[in-house]
């Protein structure tokens, strides 16, 4: 069967309302503005989580929310990516990126999950070749009381919050490059505007 035309983008977080404001959310964040923004229909349950399709200007995009929690995401994604016949390069996972300073954006495509345990899961039913979306996080302040899965769990705090929006649109901004630019221009674009980080997430 031929591959499908339409794009799917994929926002990682975790269900429930008491995850809602948690940086490890900024992906739900990301997709729910997505819908709005392009008039959408809303979401309704499919392939174990929220999930709407429908024309954008720039083609056939589908929109999913995994409602698997975090480390499951890849049952979720997988069947979705099935279904609407897309290979991995042609799906989008916006998520939180701790070795990227709060409020930055980076794309890449391909590589390791580096700790997060989505991405962990989407590889390991998919392979790496998806487009990521990482939206900057920062790493825990000096002086945090506890390990790194407690402040990806922790909401976002007063400061960040004043940002949130602003973040959460250029996360959108990021996407819609990908999808009107392709990845490799798009990478370009977005990936100039600050100097990558190097060195290896510590979890």
């Amino acid at each position: 069967m031929a591959a499908s035309s339409c794009s799917l983008v994929v926002g990682l977080g975790n269900p429930g309302r008491k995850y809602e404001g948690n940086r490890h959310n900024v992906g739900f964040m990301a997709a729910d503005e997505l819908l709005r923004g392009e008039g959408l229909a809303d979401w309704r349950e499919k392939f174990s989580g929220l999930f709407t399709k429908g024309s954008a200007p720039y083609g056939e995009l589908a929109l999913l929310k995994p409602m698997t929690f975090m480390n499951l995401s890849g049952q979720c994604v997988q069947p979705a990516a099935a279904f609407l016949k897309i290979e991995p390069a042609a799906i989008i996972v916006v998520h939180d990126e701790l070795d990227v300073p709060f409020g930055e954006i980076r794309l890449k495509v391909g590589g390791g999950h580096a700790g997060h345990n989505g991405l962990r899961s989407i590889i390991e039913r998919l392979g790496p070749d998806f487009v990521r979306v990482r939206v900057g996080i920062g790493r825990p302040p000096a002086g945090f009381q506890g390990d790194v899965a407690d402040y990806v769990l922790q909401n976002f705090d007063t400061a960040e919050r004043a940002e949130l929006g602003g973040v959460v649109d250029r996360a959108v901004l990021a996407v819609r490059k990908v999808l009107t630019l392709g990845t490799a221009a798009a990478m370009n674009e977005v990936n100039a505007k600050a100097p990558p980080r190097n060195g290896p997430r510590k979890v």
